[in-house]
């Protein structure tokens, strides 16, 4: 049977709650729209700046991506990254392009 890699991207819009685990690490826990439970571990440094980065921005959105596990509850993220991405208010003009006449 052909082998294949697997990565999962949970994109939200609400910074999870982190929890402090050792070697410089934290643990946050998502679910999506399903009720699947998602735990990733990450770099408590990566976790700092995307903090930093959603308290400095109006509106914004991120990932947390890795790898797809298998963990005692739900599912793993493993090597997981997280980003934070500034969301621009719509104008006038941009919402009306998506309405149909």
């Amino acid at each position: 049977m052909p082998s294949a890699k697997s990565e999962i991207v949970l994109k939200f819009s609400e910074l999870p709650q982190a929890k402090p685990l050792p070697d410089k690490k934290v643990e946050v826990e998502l679910i999506d729209q399903n009720g699947i439970a998602f735990t990733a571990i990450l770099n408590a440094k990566s976790w700092r700046k995307a903090e930093a980065n959603a308290a400095g921005f109006e509106m914004w959105a991120g990932p947390i991506s890795g790898k797809l596990g298998e963990g005692s509850q739900g599912l793993k993220i493993v090597d997981a990254g997280i980003q934070i991405f500034e969301k621009k208010p719509k104008t006038a003009s941009e919402e009306s392009v998506g309405e149909k006449t």
